[in-house]
């Protein structure tokens, strides 16, 4: 949706609320873009813990170095 900034002056709390429901708002300035009202990023991570739990696997030998690192680690 386009709306032009006296517009969005006008009905801001309109707007915040059709972004927040997943709109994008295109706000413009004498027809050019002159910014967005996005929908808010969806803050769920918790769901997202464990979720490769048993998917991966570390190998026993993950934190050695081989000989190669030897003269940095002197």
């Amino acid at each position: 949706m386009n709306v032009s900034i006296t517009e969005a002056k006008a009905k801001l709390t309109e707007l915040v609320g059709r972004a927040e429901a997943g709109e994008e708002i295109v706000i413009t300035h004498h027809g050019k873009i002159a910014g967005r009202l996005v929908p808010p990023v969806r803050e769920d991570l918790l769901s997202r813990i464990g979720a490769l739990k048993g998917k991966i696997r570390i190998s026993d030998d993950f934190d050695k170095l081989g000989p190669e690192w030897n003269e940095y680690t002197r």
